[in-house]
C-alpha cells in the first residue's frame, strides 16, 4: 500500500515509534532509539523522492561501518570538491562556451485520436535532430563554474561587456543592501549571496557577481586578456563507508574538504 505499516515490529524490543507509528529515527545518524538498528527512506519520514532513499543508504551505511568500527556515530566524514580547469589553450575551454537564448523546444505529441485506440501509444513523440540540437545547445553547464583571481585583473571591462545575462560589475564595495542596488542587473533574490572579490589592484574596486543570473557561457573566460577569469569543473566527492572522501592525486591537488 501507500502508507508505512510496522505490525511486524514488536513494540518491547526498544525502538520507539512517533505519533505516525514510524520508528523514531536520529536524522544524522540514521540510526533508531535501539543501538544497531538503522532506518531511511520512506519507512523512516514517509514519501520523499528515491534519490533522498540512496543518500540515506549511503548515511546509515557510515554509521554501521562507524559502530563496527567503535567509533563515534556523530563524527561524519566531510564532503569534498574538485574544482579542475577546463582550459585547452590560450582562450578555448573543453566545451562549448557560446551563449543560446532559444526557447525550450515544444514537445511534439500523437493526436488525442490516436491516444485513445489503444493503452500502449507513447504519447509524446520526442524530438527530431534538429530540436535535439538546439536543446542541447541551451545546456547552462551547470558543472563548469566560473572562477576569478583579482590579482591578474586589469579592469578592462570586457567581461561585464560581453556577459549576455549581465550578471557582472564592477563598482566600489559597499554594504550588501546597497551593493544590490548598484549592480548592472539589481540583484533582488537576497537569498543568493553575490560573489564579491577581493579589492582589484589598478581601483581597489570589486568584481561582483550575481550567480541567479549566471548561465555558466564562459564568454567573460573567453574575453578576458589577463585569464583572470577560469572555467572550472566541479566535482562533489561524496563520503562512503570506510573510504575517505577523496585521495590527493597530482590531478586532484585543487581537492578541498
Amino acid at each position: 500500500g501507500q502508507d508505512n505499516a510496522f505490525p511486524w515490529i514488536e513494540r518491547d524490543i526498544g525502538i520507539e515509534f512517533n505519533e505516525w507509528d514510524v520508528p523514531v529515527v536520529d536524522r544524522t545518524t540514521f540510526q533508531t532509539t535501539r543501538e544497531g538498528v538503522f532506518v531511511g527512506g520512506d519507512a523512516a519520514w514517509g514519501p520523499e523522492n528515491i534519490i533522498w532513499a540512496v543518500e540515506h543508504g549511503h548515511q546509515a551505511a557510515i554509521s554501521i561501518h562507524a559502530l563496527c568500527e567503535g567509533e563515534a556515530l556523530t563524527d561524519r566524514p566531510p564532503y569534498g570538491m574538485n574544482l579542475v580547469s577546463q582550459k585547452m589553450g590560450l582562450h578555448s575551454w573543453s566545451y562549448g562556451s557560446s551563449y543560446d537564448d532559444s526557447e525550450r523546444s515544444k514537445m511534439s505529441h500523437v493526436e488525442l485520436v490516436e491516444r485513445f485506440k489503444a493503452l500502449e501509444v507513447e504519447v509524446e513523440l520526442g524530438f527530431d535532430p534538429e530540436q535535439t540540437a538546439v536543446e542541447v545547445a541551451r545546456c547552462l553547464n551547470c558543472d563548469i563554474q566560473t572562477e576569478f583571481t583579482s590579482s591578474l585583473c586589469i579592469e578592462c571591462d570586457a567581461c561585464i561587456d560581453v556577459c549576455p545575462v549581465y550578471c557582472l560589475t564592477m563598482t566600489e564595495n559597499e554594504p550588501e543592501e546597497e551593493l544590490r542596488l548598484y549592480l548592472t542587473a539589481p540583484a533582488e533574490n537576497p537569498d543568493q549571496d553575490l560573489y564579491v572579490s577581493e579589492n582589484l589592484p589598478q581601483t581597489a574596486r570589486v568584481m561582483v557577481k550575481d550567480e541567479d543570473l549566471c548561465v555558466h557561457c564562459g564568454l567573460c573566460a573567453e574575453r578576458c586578456p589577463t585569464a583572470a577569469w577560469d572555467m572550472q569543473k566541479f566535482d562533489l566527492l561524496i563520503p562512503y563507508a570506510g573510504k575517505p572522501t577523496w585521495i590527493e592525486t597530482p590531478e586532484t591537488a585543487l581537492t578541498t574538504s
